[in-house]
């Protein structure tokens, strides 16, 4: 356990001091910073406006789907990109520079290198959701919220983005070239949401329930509306186990040879 700690510190650190995650802490900031104003002006004009508006859904007078919904598509669709930048080197780059062979024959094994690096990447992956949630903290400050489903919303995004670090843990591992990893990384993040796609082309009901069962949306889905599922819990957590097994052999084997 010492030693996962010793290498998630140093990742982690690495990470904060990293000109590239600052940077990206910006693009994000910027993003949220130029799209959610424009959310919550439409927002104020629905409310205004929706005694003469016929046939507007009711959950789009609520600001949990009406803004901070909208918020978490964004912020999804940038996870894909992001986490893969932040997760590409951690082995590639030590592969290429050939430190990763100093970190083989050190006293450490192959399970602690890959916990200790992906609970980095995890924090690093918390900061940037935490920075999202920044903006409905400050309209606290205007409007009263509800904050269960709020916050249960953001560990539903903040799991997704478990799940991106993992997968995006096992393509670095994979190679030594930083480009390939990330490449990779964003295949298998985009890949992931069209599984759920089986369960509307499919024909057999067992079939159908299957594909649904895996399905990554349909998982997220609930948590976005501020209901905690544990079969949701557990899926996003087999995901996160298997990728980081996968990441585990792929080093182990490293070791071997």
């Amino acid at each position: 356990m010492s030693s996962t700690l010793t290498i998630f510190k140093k990742e982690l650190k690495g990470f904060y001091l990293n000109p590239t995650f600052w940077i990206i802490c910006f693009m994000v900031s910027l993003v949220f910073s130029w799209v959610y104003p424009i959310q919550l002006d439409l927002f104020a004009q629905l409310l205004l406006n929706y005694v003469m508006q016929q046939g507007i859904p009711q959950n789009q007078l609520n600001i949990h789907y009406g803004v901070f919904l909208r918020q978490l598509s964004y912020l999804n669709l940038m996870l894909i990109f992001v986490v893969p930048a932040l997760t590409m080197k951690l082995f590639a780059e030590e592969k290429k520079l050939r430190t990763f062979d100093l970190l083989l024959t050190s006293p450490v094994t192959s399970v602690q290198i890959v916990l200790g690096k992906y609970f980095a990447a995890l924090g690093a992956v918390a900061g940037i959701v935490m920075l999202a949630l920044a903006y409905p903290l400050a309209t606290a400050t205007l409007a009263s919220l509800n904050w269960g489903p709020l916050m249960v919303a953001f560990l539903g995004i903040f799991l997704v983005g478990g799940v991106y670090t993992a997968m995006d843990l096992f393509s670095s591992s994979l190679t030594d070239n930083s480009i390939v990893a990330y490449v990779t990384s964003v295949i298998l993040n985009v890949s992931i949401w069209f599984i759920g796609i089986g369960a509307e082309v499919v024909d057999g009901e067992k079939l159908r329930k299957v594909f649904e069962h895996v399905s990554l949306s349909s998982h997220l889905s609930s948590l976005v509306e501020g209901t905690i599922r544990s079969s949701s819990l557990v899926f996003f957590l087999s995901i996160v186990v298997l990728f980081c097994f996968l990441a585990e052999r792929v080093v182990e084997s490293s070791r071997w040879r």
